[in-house]
């Protein structure tokens, strides 16, 4: 016979105020099956737990429902107390009268009513309550590391170095990402390739990370602690371990007219090329789609003169599985570039440029060795016009959010400029400044105050050209909306970061979400900033959203975190709260029909085929449905889409959702 413990919280007087807490636990203790039953201010207090681990042993009871907040606030510590007290924790339920009953009615009689009602409803379920125990999963201790940005790089190092394995995935040919493009960084002005050069090499070297370059995820099955990842490896056309990166190929490489994707399309590069002269590997690719051998048949240059015979036409991807059992997601970020804007000349104007073929005209190992020159001619800009907010916070655009780095990087790079040609004139058009972080407003006041940058709080309106000059046209807000026309050599833009164009189609590889504009999503955005609904695979840098180089290596070195505290013991412990398909005797095994609607709608993909097979002939006798408790959140989607009830939530199963329902309409049990 089932003995009910209820205690009954004040929560200071969150509750107390509004809900008559006595008359509650006078009420419980005349349910049927409530042995005990008792207020106190504080339940879950030190003394408040003493009191349940107490009575429990006392008064022999077979479970407990508490009163008070929410579950998500204190379940955990009140299953503590129910363990401590020798009953099973999941035989303790709570009752929330503080979100659902004191903090949204004024004190009434029908609060009260209110809260006695759910309090019935607790304690008929916790008689329904079966004990359950902790699921145990064995944890494979190698970490994926997809992305070799700063955020990839930070992440993999910080696990590395607590002795952990780190596998790392970059799809270009060398990993640094887009930090590696920098001239500077803000606030202080340091070297970008001297900060983040030393990290690259340390990756490569680390005993502890495997590194692969110009290599993607194809696929990634499993749970958390236990996941199967297939990665291809690109064909280089180049055998990593007999080149010395020498040189010779790229040098007598005859087709040497494509784009060079480092330097922003401002230059150009050869077919077997290194993307940067600090790239790590420091070895050549082949870029296939604009080599003479592959696609004409003709060429061979770089075998010819390649002195170690390590250049391999014959080269094929290959496919590699691996186990891991953590995942940290560092794919990085992309910009809208200039022919995104039809107001600004739909990127026909060579002068027209977005921020980061600034940066690359302003590196000193950029395509004019540092020295800011304009595209179409090659001649120094005298008067330069940086427009902010290109495309970010604009609905009509359909990016309406802050790209948050643009104001601090608009006035690094009017500052640079201002530093290169000290006779020159730079002028901003913003909306609104946003410098929100250490020093940084500090170093916007700073390119207005000492280096006399322009800055002009308005819109520009259109960009044309003229006798060679660039007219930008627009407005000056803080001067009564005048119209501003300023005769303008170059013009940059701070054009949005918008997410990687194969951001989604890496989301539904790894089943994690994503929001409308392929940001992908974060579990909860202040509790759980890093990780990702589907457990074990977590976040790191601008893939989430747009940031800022501190910002990035902060959250992958919490990423990092989270991956040691998976791997800080052989198994992991997950809460036994997940979906079940029901077991009978043969010959009927299940009542699941095998329909796999249940496969198709959840979200967590927990769900797998199973062939229930005769033990003698091997032989099919039923498919049913099977739910791979390492996936499985509890989300219960599945519960409510099968057609025949086969699937339950362990801790809220039918009978004891159906349990609450009677009680709630009074009826006798």
């Amino acid at each position: 016979m089932a003995r009910i413990g209820v205690f009954i919280c004040h929560c200071g007087e969150n509750i107390s105020a509004t809900v008559d807490v006595e008359k509650v636990a006078q009420e419980a203790a005349k349910l049927s099956g409530v042995a005990f039953a008792i207020d106190y201010k504080y339940m879950c207090s030190d003394p408040g737990q003493t009191q349940i681990i107490e009575a429990i042993k006392e008064h022999k009871l077979t479970g407990i429902v508490v009163g008070a907040c929410s579950p998500r606030m204190h379940e955990a510590t009140f299953r503590k107390a129910a363990e401590k007290g020798g009953i099973n924790p999941y035989l303790c339920e709570m009752a929330n009268l503080r979100e659902q009953v004191s903090w949204v009615h004024a004190r009434s009689e029908a609060t009260t009513a209110k809260a006695i009602d759910i309090v019935r409803m607790m304690v008929q379920k916790v008689k329904q309550d079966s004990k359950l125990f902790p699921i145990k999963v064995p944890v494979i201790k190698t970490a994926l590391v997809i992305g070799g940005g700063i955020a990839g790089i930070q992440a993999a190092l910080d696990i590395a170095n607590a002795g952990h394995k780190v596998i790392m995935v970059e799809k270009a040919p060398s990993i640094g990402g887009h930090m590696s493009q920098l001239s500077e960084t803000f606030p202080t002005l340091d070297c970008s390739q001297c900060i983040l050069t030393p990290r690259m090499v340390e990756v490569a070297q680390h005993p502890n990370i495997t590194l692969h370059t110009f290599a993607e995820v194809e696929s990634v099955s499993g749970y958390v602690g236990n996941f199967d990842v297939q990665v291809r490896l690109k064909a280089k056309s180049v055998d990593m371990k007999l080149c010395t990166g020498c040189g010779s190929c790229w040098q007598k490489c005859p087709n040497k007219k494509i784009p060079d994707e480092f330097n922003a399309g401002l230059s150009f590069r050869t077919a077997i090329y290194t993307p940067f002269p600090q790239a790590v590997p420091n070895k050549p690719v082949i870029d296939r789609a604009n080599c003479s051998w592959f696609q004409k048949g003709k060429c061979g240059v770089c075998k010819k003169v390649c002195p170690v015979g390590a250049i391999n036409y014959e080269m094929e991807d290959e496919i590699i599985d691996i186990k891991v059992g953590a995942i940290v997601t560092a794919t990085g970020f992309d910009i809208k570039h200039t022919d995104f804007f039809p107001e600004y000349g739909y990127g026909e104007f060579k002068d027209v440029i977005d921020g980061l073929q600034f940066e690359r005209l302003a590196s000193a190992s950029g395509p004019t060795n540092g020295e800011i020159r304009r595209p179409s001619d090659g001649k120094i800009p005298e008067k330069i016009v940086f427009v902010a907010c290109a495309g970010s916070r604009d609905k009509a655009k359909g990016i309406e959010y802050c790209s948050k780095i643009c104001c601090m990087y608009t006035a690094k790079h009017a500052m640079m400029y201002k530093h290169k040609n000290h006779d020159g004139e730079a002028y901003v058009f913003y909306m609104d400044v946003r410098s929100a972080g250490k020093n940084y407003d500090e170093f916007v006041r700073r390119a207005v105050e000492e280096d006399d940058v322009q800055y002009i709080r308005g819109r520009v309106s259109r960009i044309y050209e003229k006798n060679g000059k660039l007219i930008v046209k627009g407005v000056d807000t803080l001067m009564n909306a005048e119209p501003i026309e300023i005769e303008a050599d170059m013009v940059v833009l701070a054009t949005a970061v918008v997410a990687n164009q194969d951001a989604e189609s890496v989301a539904q590889k790894m089943h994690i979400s994503y929001d409308k504009h392929h940001f992908f999503a974060e579990a909860h955005p202040k509790l759980r900033p890093v990780e990702t609904n589907t457990a074990g695979i977590m976040l790191a840098g601008a893939c989430q959203t747009a940031k800022d180089i501190p910002d990035a290596v902060s959250q992958a070195s919490a990423a990092a975190s989270k991956v040691m505290g998976l791997f800080s013991s052989d198994e992991m412990t997950r809460e036994p709260v997940v979906a079940v398909v029901n077991r009978m005797m043969p010959p009927q095994f299940t009542t699941c029909t095998g329909c796999l609607l249940c496969m198709e709608v959840c979200p967590y993909h927990a769900i797998e085929r199973e062939e229930i097979l005769d033990r003698r002939t091997g032989e099919i006798l039923k498919v049913a449905a099977r739910v791979n408790a390492g996936l499985c959140q509890g989300c219960g989607t599945c519960v409510a889409f099968c057609r025949n009830k086969s699937i339950d939530l362990q801790g809220y199963t039918n009978q004891q959702m159906l349990s609450e329902v009677i009680a709630l309409l009074n009826k006798p049990f």
